[in-house]
């Protein structure tokens, strides 16, 4: 189930084809899932195109909405405004194989890595699965994140598979979600598209289409809310378009995420990993081209923009919804049941 089966519409731009971050041409997303008694994690890949990632980078960007986070690759991506691997999602433990992981997948496709060429800067984010997954029993390996990637298709599920198998999200159950808009910009149709995985947020402030529900859920739960009093979970937002757009262009578009996380109750608590990485498809950059000394993107004035903001902003905002409507109820560690947004959406609708 996505927000959509219950008639309600987020924002006013429609959306892609099948509302989800594929809308974009090439993109791809693959999962690998380990739901074993107490071990429940996974990793989640997001390919930006179908040819040689390291041979053609795509121009991208991050912004740090919150800093409590161990993303990798940060460093490079923000100083060459490229991205060249498949950005992996996993939880916090499990980074050191995420990246080992891509490294490994890069060679593969590149036999001058390391040889005749430089390294690889795999990005690789994260969140906390704990409260559900037992984080210290280290069980992700660098096989399952090339199963994620070489996985990874236009179809893809959401919910509680992959990296989102064990996040929580309002004290409910949390996960990948996805969503898309498509612009018209001077006669000129594009997509932008968003995955995120959601893992943050108290109950009380859980807000549905401009609606407070939190409350009204916590009343019919009867219990106190998974995680304590403090907002300290995180949120991956990956953001990918085909609009012609310069890494600094891509990064003004990533801080308009922020409104749509807010529009779900988010305050962005000193506790929270907050990340957004983007990137366009429409400019592609050569690894070291020697053939092309100067080369030429096309760019979107920057007072056309504004549209492209508010896809950014609404399509985030879905896709934090549709994370939790997707994700099936499941039970923590302590044995507390961690319901699903699904059970409650008849009642506060």
């Amino acid at each position: 189930m996505r927000i959509r089966d219950y008639h309600i519409k987020i924002g006013t731009l429609s959306p892609g084809r099948n509302n989800t971050i594929s809308d974009v041409e090439g993109v791809k997303v693959g999962h690998c899932t380990i739901s074993q008694g107490d071990i429940q994690t996974g990793v989640t890949a997001v390919i930006p195109h179908s040819g040689n990632l390291f041979k053609e980078k795509v121009v991208g960007a991050i912004h740090t909405i919150n800093g409590f986070g161990k993303t990798t690759g940060s460093i490079q991506l923000e100083e060459l405004g490229t991205i060249e691997t498949p950005i992996i999602l996993t939880n916090t433990f499990a980074v050191g194989v995420g990246i080992q992981g891509v490294i490994d997948y890069t060679l593969n496709h590149n036999l001058d890595i390391g040889r005749t060429t430089g390294t690889v800067n795999s990005i690789v984010c994260e969140c906390n699965d704990m409260l559900i997954n037992d984080i210290r029993k280290d069980s992700l390996s660098k096989n399952h994140v090339l199963e994620a990637i070489e996985s990874a298709t236009k179809d893809f599920n959401q919910g509680s598979l992959g990296a989102g198998t064990g996040m929580v999200s309002f004290g409910l159950k949390g996960g990948i979600g996805s969503s898309s808009r498509t612009i018209t910009i001077h006669n000129e149709i594009y997509t932008l598209g968003v995955l995120v995985l959601s893992n943050f947020g108290r109950l009380e402030h859980l807000t549905i289409g401009g609606k407070v529900v939190g409350p009204l859920i916590k009343e019919l739960l009867k219990e106190k809310q998974l995680g304590g009093e403090r907002e300290q979970g995180s949120i991956i937002i990956l953001v990918a378009t085909d609009a012609p757009l310069s890494e600094r262009q891509v990064k003004r578009v990533l801080k308009r995420t922020t409104v749509g996380l807010s529009r779900t109750g988010s305050h962005i608590g000193n506790g929270s990993g907050d990340i957004a990485i983007g990137f366009t498809t429409a400019n592609k950059v050569k690894h070291e081209d020697s053939n092309t000394v100067i080369y030429t993107n096309q760019i979107i004035q920057d007072y056309l923009l504004d549209p492209i903001f508010q896809a950014a902003a609404e399509a985030t905002e879905e896709a934090i919804l549709d994370s939790m409507l997707a994700a099936n109820t499941t039970t923590a560690r302590n044995g507390q049941k961690i319901y699903s947004l699904r059970e409650f959406m008849n009642t506060l609708m």
